[in-house]
């Protein structure tokens, strides 16, 4: 019978020891793993020893397993644990293990070897004894490993041949973290044929030549494999590995054999929780085992081992009140309840608890920790309904007032502020019946604020009793009853203000005609003082009234007219004129109310029709559409608008005789002409046209007519139009002859005077300049001499203060188309010396006089002033009327055109004159 070997080690818990065990198996039965652990104390039954895996030669998992001792069991997956605790295992314990198939009457039998490994006893239980039992087990691996040979046996040469089986390698297991020294040798690798050729060992694989490599390597010569480095658990569990044996040659001399590398895991790592801080939340008032929140962590160690097992526990609260521990923890999962009654929100709001998780399940001696903390709220319940902080309260109100805060209700509310179960609502519930209060709540401070509506009278209600209650915007909590401090009354005080003037009727609306005279008596417009109880005068004034056609009495409020009542004025609507008066008494302060005063006003006929249209035109002769549609308008209003009777009158006779009107419809008659033929023009015809009414109008309305000659399709052409205007073809044609003969003359002139400007340019005068009589405009180089030049009297240039012959014509300004008798006063006498600034004034008196002179002709003449005043150095201008003028001849004035022959005539007639 083939026999299997492996030695496994595992750390678990506080009291426990490493053991090592051999079994043996039939050849047909295989062990793949084997991890025994066995717990001295404390240990919780039934407790793993092992985990073993048998596989028949039919490969089947269907395992059937007895053991032969008590106080250990094999389980159908191969576990090996024991059923209770082990008193002593000081001497190995062996014990036979039975495995039969579910398919197959085959039954197999081993032996099952557990032994203490060395004298671990000895060794105190701590890290570093720990440490030092691993690298006893660690030495105590197999040290060397064969290359299986296949060895062939039988009765004969064609018998049957019974193949061997081959070894199976156990694994090779190392632990992580491990201090050396390296490198360190694991295990040795060797071929039966290395006694007759020379052999070279190599291995290949993660760890080896590929990626990580270098962590294993092999001496080719002695086989024997070592580990460089610690290993790292976390980083990688297992290593795959293949020994190759070779000759000098390279040629294979044994079949590959696979090695297995595991990394047996230290507790290494302390759990992580996930947050630092969690935070959870119960209702308040809760019962015992609400779930409150759950608390997690993990650790990287093997998470099948107690190194990777992590336990939790609550290491404190805060605070403690009601008790210290209200909250309980699973320790698996990490969820919180709660444990105890007594969460309430008012007292406590928020829990801290620091919260442990350990590894090696829970092992506090060997365990590794880390803490964090859990923040539990306390979450609100409405369990406290509001309530008033007194039982009455008190306020006062003016009459007449809307939106005004009367009174502030307060209430206390231990519930969470600004949530629905702090929140508070009031309610009326007796004393207001028309409604006139209400409360609104204030967000921020809860209160209620107690405020009017609809207005109060303070002579209808002196003052009001509420009654008020209040509760939450959310439902109370089940089993709380409302407290009786959550009703309350309120008193109400109605102040006494000077109320205005009411008129009772408003608008007030009267019915009269149109046309009413002036002092006549509309209505009385009174007013009413709502205060009763203090005696006050009313008195009346007018504030609005467009047409200014009414007055009020100011004690009595009577209304009388001050003008015609006309419907059709402009400031009458829809038949309806409206006014405004203003009642005010004497109280104080003063109190004014406003009244409006409708008068509808019923018409009259007090308006005659008006012919419409004002203006038409027709053809001269008689067409099927030469006619005329005319109408009226009527300010009035039914029944004394149409229909309307339209007539021509008897004077003059050719309006009969050239035309005839009908009556097409109440509102509309047609015109047109009675005779075939009317010469073009415009026509003037005069029409009567009467109105509906009782007693009827009528007006004498003119329509001009303008008539045409029309073209084919009867419109009036544009001669026509222009005949119709009263103009003949002569006249016309002698219109456009004087146009045109008007603009040829003024071509000519243009060209005349161009031609003259011309040769003034070209020759010289005919006369010497000094001898031009002629206006000339005299150039002066020199500016003068200063202030000495200024010393002039301009009574020189003033009319006489007396002139003896003013009395022989009427006073005017001279001019040179009226020959010059006696000098003539118009101007007002001015000072002997004046100031020089009275010379612009002095010529604009000339210049009025000059305009308003009724004796001037309608065309520009030249202005003359007969007298220039006494002692001018320039002399007198009269010397032109002398004719003592020596040899000279005018004679030749004759010669230069009509503008001198008045000239010529003056000076030119010798002893005529």
């Amino acid at each position: 019978m083939g026999k299997a070997q492996k030695w496994g080690e595992e750390f678990l818990g506080p009291c426990q020891q490493k053991l090592s065990f051999s079994f043996g198996l039939p050849d047909v039965a295989t062990v793949c793993e084997v991890y025994l652990t066995v717990s001295l104390s404390n240990a919780i039954f039934p407790f793993l020893l092992s985990a073993v895996k048998f596989e028949d030669c039919q490969r089947s998992r269907e395992v059937g397993f007895i053991s032969s001792d008590p106080n250990f069991s094999v389980r159908p997956d191969g576990t090996v644990y024991t059923q209770q605790e082990v008193a002593n295992l000081s001497e190995p314990v062996q014990f036979m293990v039975t495995a039969r198939g579910l398919h197959d009457p085959h039954i197999w039998e081993t032996t099952v070897k557990l032994a203490l490994v060395g004298h671990l006893h000895s060794l105190p239980l701590t890290k570093m004894g720990i440490e030092e039992m691993l690298s006893r087990v660690w030495d105590s691996q197999p040290k060397v490993i064969r290359f299986s040979r296949k060895h062939q046996r039988g009765s004969s040469a064609n018998g049957l041949r019974r193949q061997k089986r081959d070894w199976v390698i156990p694994p090779i297991n190392v632990p992580e973290n491990s201090r050396g020294p390296f490198p360190h040798m694991l295990v040795r690798i060797r071929s039966d044929q290395d006694k007759d050729v020379g052999i070279r060992y190599s291995i290949t694989g993660a760890g080896a030549d590929q990626p990580p490599s270098g962590i294993y390597n092999i001496d080719p010569i002695s086989g024997n494999m070592f580990v460089t480095q610690p290993l790292d658990r976390e980083e990688r569990a297992s290593y795959h590995l293949r020994a190759h044996a070779v000759d000098m040659n390279g040629n294979q001399v044994e079949n590959p054999i696979d090695l297995y590398i595991y990394v047996i895991d230290m507790n290494d790592n302390r759990p992580e929780f996930q947050n630092q801080v969690y935070n959870g939340s119960v209702a308040e008032g809760s019962k015992p085992g609400s779930s409150v929140m759950q608390v997690t962590a993990s650790d990287s160690d093997d998470s099948t081992t107690a190194n990777g097992m992590v336990r939790y526990r609550i290491l404190s609260q805060t605070p403690h009140s009601p008790i210290p521990n209200m909250f309980t923890i699973n320790s698996e999962t990490g969820d919180i309840v709660t444990v105890a009654a007594g969460l309430d929100r008012e007292k406590v709001s928020q829990y801290t608890l620091i919260v442990q998780a350990t590894d090696m399940e829970g092992n506090l001696n060997f365990g590794l920790s880390n803490t964090a903390t859990a923040l539990i709220s306390i979450t609100d319940i409405n369990d406290n309904p509001p309530e008033f902080t007194v039982r009455t309260f008190s306020g006062e109100v003016p009459e007449n007032k809307v939106n005004v805060v009367v009174a502030n209700l307060t209430v206390v509310d231990r519930d969470q502020p600004h949530s629905p179960n702090w929140n508070a609502v009031y309610r009326i519930v007796n004393g207001d019946p028309s409604g006139h209060f209400t409360i609104r709540t204030n967000p921020i401070t809860n209160e209620g604020m107690l405020t009017v509506i609809k207005p109060v009278d303070f002579e209808m209600n002196r003052a009001f009793m509420l009654t008020v209650v209040v509760s939450n915007q959310a439902h109370l909590a089940s089993g709380i009853q409302s407290s009786l401090q959550s009703t309350a009354g309120v008193t109400i005080s109605v102040q006494d203000v000077n109320e205005p003037p009411v008129f009772p009727v408003n608008p007030k609306i009267i019915r009269f005609e149109e046309g009413v005279p002036a002092g006549t008596t509309l209505t009385v417009f009174a007013a009413q003082d709502p205060d009763h109880f203090i005696h006050q005068i009313v008195r009346y004034a007018k504030l609005s009234d467009p047409a200014n056609w009414l007055r009020i009495n100011r004690t009595n409020g009577q209304i009388t007219t001050m003008a015609l009542l006309d419907r059709e004025s402009m400031y009458v609507r829809n038949n309806m004129y409206e006014a405004t008066f203003l009642a005010y008494d004497n109280g104080s302060p003063q109190a004014s109310g406003t009244g409006t005063l409708q008068i509808y006003l019923i018409d009259v006929n007090d308006n005659a029709p008006v012919l419409v249209p004002r203006e038409a035109q027709v053809c001269e002769r008689t067409r099927p559409n030469s006619k005329i549609n005319i109408t009226a308008s009527d300010a009035d209003t039914d029944p004394n608008v149409g229909p309307f009777v339209f007539e021509l009158p008897s004077f003059p006779p050719s309006v009969r005789r050239n035309w005839t009107i009908s009556r097409l419809s109440g509102d509309y008659a047609q015109l047109k002409l009675r005779i075939s033929y009317l010469e073009a023009g415009m026509y003037e015809i005069p029409i009567i046209v009467s109105d509906s009414g009782n007693p009827p109008l009528s007006n004498r309305s003119v329509i001009r007519v303008k008539v045409c000659h029309c073209d084919h399709n009867g419109d009036c052409s544009a001669t026509g139009a222009v005949a119709a205007a009263g103009l003949g073809t002569g006249a016309i044609i002698a219109i456009l002859i004087c146009i045109i003969i008007l603009l040829s003359m003024v071509l000519l002139f243009v060209v005349w005077m161009k031609r003259r400007e011309k040769e003034r340019q070209a020759k010289p005068l005919l006369i010497d300049p000094e001898d031009d009589v002629r206006d000339n405009i005299l150039k002066y180089d020199e500016e003068g001499g200063g202030e000495e030049d200024q010393d002039y009297d301009l009574s020189q240039l003033q009319q006489p203060e007396s002139l003896d012959h003013i009395i022989n014509k009427t006073t005017g300004v001279r001019r040179v188309d009226e020959r010059p008798v006696i000098a003539e006063s118009q101007y007002p006498v001015r000072p002997s010396v004046p100031h020089p600034g009275d010379i612009g004034d002095f010529i604009n008196d000339g210049l009025r006089a000059a305009d308003n002179d009724p004796t001037a002709p309608p065309y520009d003449s030249l202005l003359v002033f007969d007298y220039e005043g006494s002692g001018s150095t320039a002399g007198s201008v009269s010397s032109l009327n002398s004719t003592s003028s020596g040899d000279q001849d005018y004679d030749y004035l004759n010669d230069w055109g009509p503008r001198f022959k008045k000239l010529a005539d003056l000076y030119g007639g010798g002893d005529d004159d």
